[in-house]
C-alpha cells in the first residue's frame, strides 16, 4: 500500500532541495512558521527594478511536504512578481480543495500534492513556502 501524502515525486522534490541555501546580500528576507508542527521556511530574494525575482534561496526546516513545495519554488519562481506569487497561492489553495484545478505552468509539479487534499491539516505544509516567499516580497517593499 502506498502513502498518498508521501509519493515518490514528493520525496524526490524534497531530496533535490532546489534553491536551498542563502543569498549573499539579499534585497529582502521573509519567513513563515507553522506553530502547530514547528515547520519554518525562510526565503532570501533579489529583485530587479520592476519587482521580478532575479534570485532566491530558501532554508527549510520542515516536513517533507513543505520541503518539496519550497523546492518547486526554488526551481521555478525566478522571474515572478509578488502578484504572480499571490496568484500561485490562490491556485495551490484551490488545488488542495479540488485536485482537478492544477496551478498553471510552470507550477504543474504541485500536482504531486494531490494526496494532501484529504488531509486539511497538511494544506498549511504545502502553502508555507509560498507564504514565506510572499513575506519576503512584503519585506522588500518596506
Amino acid at each position: 500500500m502506498s502513502d498518498p501524502l508521501y509519493k515518490r515525486e514528493i520525496l524526490r522534490l524534497a531530496a533535490d532541495a532546489d534553491g536551498a541555501g542563502e543569498l549573499s546580500g539579499p534585497h529582502a528576507y521573509g519567513a513563515a512558521h507553522n506553530p502547530a508542527c514547528g515547520d519554518k521556511v525562510e526565503f532570501d530574494i533579489l529583485t530587479d527594478a520592476s519587482g521580478h525575482l532575479t534570485a532566491l534561496a530558501h532554508r527549510t526546516k520542515a516536513c517533507v511536504l513543505a520541503q518539496a513545495s519550497a523546492a518547486i519554488l526554488g526551481r521555478e519562481a525566478a522571474g515572478l512578481t509578488r502578484a504572480d506569487v499571490e496568484n500561485l497561492h490562490v491556485e495551490v489553495t484551490a488545488m488542495l480543495s479540488d485536485p482537478v484545478k492544477l496551478p498553471a505552468p510552470p507550477f504543474e509539479a504541485y500536482a504531486a500534492f494531490e494526496g494532501a487534499t484529504a488531509f486539511r491539516n497538511r494544506h498549511k505544509c504545502v502553502l508555507l513556502p509560498i507564504e514565506a516567499l510572499l513575506a519576503a516580497f512584503e519585506a522588500g517593499q518596506e
